[in-house]
């Protein structure tokens, strides 16, 4: 299986401490090693830099790492491949536009018996089951609203509902965002975190690095961090349940 990293914040923020633990699960500590991929939003654009090699090994990842880009919404993966060969085109997240904005998606799991899920407009460039499930998300939602609708949570709020059936295909968790919202679905594997003064230390399992966000953040940040599995080892994260999903504005759960 992959996994996943997202933040949700209510100021721009760099995600260099939960993104460092997450890269030492690409072929270290974790068997993630078919890829790894990020995107950054910054206002209505972003940042994607993405890597069929291991996250642990990428100079890529070691450029991101160090390069603390500031951003409200970020979506993250490490690929552990079981659908699709490893190459770029195949590695998380995928990117596509709708009403003029960028939509990030990310899927840890896979699915089975799918030949159903044929979208129209989106088409996949891989030849990946999450790839393919992402068109038929972006699909359903372009029928269901042509144009931009002013309550941008009720949208999704429906891909939720949309989630559940690509659950009773298989393993889906996922991450998706449209640099605003960020929302979290849960098959059977996914945790989160907010974090807000007062900050307190954290450290992380997966590599010899503590912080102390005291320091990093003013008293009126919020940072809320969503992860398979929880990064850090004194730290109370949130587990989610089966067909569970969890919307984020600004760091806040809404």
């Amino acid at each position: 299986m992959c996994e996943l990293l997202g933040m949700s914040a209510n100021v721009p923020t760099d995600i260099c401490f939960s993104f460092s633990g997450l890269l030492e699960r690409g072929g270290n500590t974790g068997p993630h090693k078919d890829g790894w991929g990020i995107t950054f939003y910054e206002g209505k654009g972003c940042r994607t830099f993405k890597d069929p090699e291991p996250s642990c090994e990428s100079e890529i990842a070691k450029l991101v790492k160090a390069y603390p880009i500031k951003s409200v919404s970020v979506i993250s993966h490490i690929r552990q491949g079981n659908r699709g060969r490893v190459c770029l085109e195949n590695t998380h997240p995928f990117t596509r536009e709708l009403w003029g904005r960028e939509i990030t998606y990310a899927h840890n799991g896979q699915l089975s018996n799918y030949s159903d899920l044929k979208p129209e407009f989106y088409r996949p460039v891989g030849n990946t089951d999450s790839e393919l499930a992402f068109c038929w998300l972006l699909d359903q939602i372009r029928k269901k609203y042509p144009k931009r609708p002013s309550n941008m949570a009720s949208v999704f709020r429906y891909v939720a509902k949309l989630a559940n059936t690509l659950r009773s295909k298989g393993v889906f968790n996922m991450l998706l965002s449209d640099g605003v919202y960020v929302l979290a679905y849960c098959t059977n594997n996914l945790h989160w975190i907010t974090r807000r003064a007062p900050f307190g230390k954290a450290t992380l399992i997966d590599a010899d690095m503590v912080v102390d966000f005291q320091k990093e953040t003013t008293p009126n940040d919020v940072v809320t961090v969503i992860a398979t599995r929880p990064l850090t080892n004194d730290e109370q994260w949130q587990k989610m349940s089966e067909g569970e999903f969890v919307l984020f504005k600004m760091g806040e759960k809404i």
